[in-house]
């Protein structure tokens, strides 16, 4: 047989599979589901009271010499072992039975005890020492690699590495799935190593709930978790959790190691200076929203629920702000507007989702509630950011797969708002006018040379003369072509304003009775007007 796997205990299955016992032809009479159970040591007793000299994990081994006739003492002696929690009994036949008595059989089966005959005789010494010097040896090496693992998260803390990073080498050290939770069991951060989100994270915060934090690191809840919690200056903050789910009875040591250490190096990290986790797992999933990174819509679905987002009967709607203040300077107003939807009972999803952008995922029960909510969030980035923040909603949809698109409306939307652009705390798609139109598609080669063909003579003409002929163009157009209107805005005489539009005329060889060049001129100038606003940086 080989040797355990480095840093665990044998497993009662393991030790039957050993030569020295495979001699004695074992047999297995009772607690066939619990052979995986751990050997902490091999103890040899013929004893009736063995509690008194047992502390649990330990195979006991015996000939059976002492045992009484009497079933209920059989009964007694079995219940001492499993409440003592001894792995389990093995029984030698030939000294005392040829048979396994069938109460002995009958009361490990009631309490789940293995019980393991030997049909031929085998030296307990050799037995005691093989599976001892295997034992000894396996936690020799557990030793040796409870130091690497402390170096591996010590290294990650002292250099300050990301929660992120903490949560992955966790998952690759142990090669199990790692979920970060917080108190309210929404799923902060985690590594599937590959797996889909949606058969691990979905129905999250109920099954969550029906795993407890246990004293010491075991197997909780009906999936068998390996759970340690994780601390802040104000006490329990949440949870790491291995998704352990080989329902072993008892857990393999080195993922309790790895698990401890790296439970220790995300406390380190919330306990060194402000942790903006939850906004760093809202960007997260905000960013895969709209760029459309998940599998599935399933996966979609499962990883923002776990978050916290109710994506099933609600109505989403993507929100936009967009700013120039430098990166990372949007993180308070993140906070800000979080805990203000949150007071006021509105679940979404908000974070940092860009450079100069800010997203906010909101989910409403009542599609009609959209409006106000955008009205707050847009205050408060008028109060966060100053008057330059443009708020931009995007169609709501119902499903997750929809946001990708809703919120590229959004970003289109945000991008056309220019200073001339009517002043609102949030605007929407239908807001984008020919002005703002242009403004978006201004950068288009075609659209500047277009521009420069409709209006290079008239530009040339007041460079060389000094001239007010484009001003008084733009005005006019502006004036939707009533002369007298525009010459008021021009505050000059109409017969004056009247004869620069002769000019213009003749240098552009245009018409201004004609509805359709009037229209070819008012968009090359808006052209025009919008570089030169992007020139000036605005």
């Amino acid at each position: 047989m080989k040797r355990p796997t480095t840093g665990r205990f044998l497993t009662i299955r393991e030790v039957l599979e050993l030569p020295v016992l495979v001699e004695g032809l074992p047999r297995v009479l009772a607690g066939e589901s619990r052979l995986d159970r751990a050997v902490r040591w091999v103890h040899v007793t013929e004893l009736l009271n063995p509690a008194d000299f047992l502390e649990g994990g330990e195979l006991v081994l015996t000939t059976g010499m002492p045992y009484p006739e009497d079933a209920s003492k059989l009964r007694d002696y079995v219940d001492q072992l499993a409440d003592v929690g001894a792995a389990g009994l093995i029984v030698e036949l030939g000294y005392r039975y040829r048979k396994v008595p069938d109460e002995l059989v009958a009361a490990c089966r009631a309490r789940e005890v293995p019980l393991v005959e030997l049909a031929r005789g085998v030296r307990f010494i050799d037995v005691t020492q093989t599976v001892q010097t295997l034992i000894l040896d396996a936690q020799g090496a557990l030793l040796r690699r409870g130091r690497d693992i402390q170096d591996t998260f010590t290294a990650l803390t002292l250099r300050g590495a990301a929660p992120e990073e903490v949560v992955h080498t966790t998952a690759e050290l142990t090669g199990t799935p790692v979920v970060l939770e917080d108190l309210n069991h929404r799923v902060l951060m985690c590594e599937l190593l590959g797996r889909p989100y949606e058969p691990v994270v979905s129905a999250w915060s109920r099954r969550s709930r029906a795993a407890p934090t246990l004293e010491k690191i075991a197997p909780s809840g009906p999936e068998g978790w390996l759970i340690a919690p994780v601390q802040d200056h104000h006490g329990p903050w949440g949870r790491l959790i291995l998704l352990d789910s080989r329902l072993s009875p008892e857990p393999d040591p080195e993922h309790v190691l790895v698990l401890e250490h790296a439970a220790v190096a995300l406390t380190m990290a919330r306990l060194a200076g402000p942790a903006w986790w939850e906004r760093r797992a809202h960007r997260s999933v905000l960013r895969d929203l709209c760029e459309r990174r998940f599998r599935s819509p399933a996966d979609a679905r499962a990883r923002a629920e776990a978050l916290g987002l109710p994506a099933f009967g609600h109505r989403l709607f993507p929100v936009l702000i967009r700013h120039t203040r430098p990166e990372g300077e949007g993180e308070h107003l993140d906070e800000r507007i979080a805990k203000e939807l949150e007071r006021t009972g509105v679940r979404a999803l908000v974070g940092e989702t860009a450079p100069g952008r800010i997203g906010v995922l909101l989910a409403l029960a009542q599609a009609s509630a959209w409006q106000p909510v955008a009205e707050r969030i847009g205050r408060l980035a008028r109060e966060e950011l100053g008057p330059d923040a443009i708020v931009a909603v995007g169609p709501g949809v119902t499903d997750l797969s929809g946001i990708a698109r809703s919120w590229q409306e959004a970003e289109q939307t945000a991008q056309a708002i220019t200073s001339a652009s009517p002043d609102r705390w949030f605007h929407v798609p239908s807001d984008i006018g020919l002005p703002e139109l242009l403004s978006v598609l201004r950068d288009d080669t075609r659209l500047q040379r277009y521009a420069e063909r409709q209006l290079t003579r008239l530009i040339e003409h007041d460079d060389r003369n000094g001239g007010d002929l484009l001003p008084a163009l733009r005005v006019y157009l502006a004036s939707a072509g009533n002369k007298s209107v525009a010459a008021k805005r021009a505050g000059m005489s109409r017969q004056a304003f009247y004869q620069r539009l002769h000019t213009i005329e003749r240098l552009l060889g245009c018409d201004f009775e004609s509805g359709l060049q009037l229209t070819s001129l008012h968009v090359a100038v808006l052209v025009l007007d919008s570089r030169e606003e992007a020139a000036r940086g605005t």
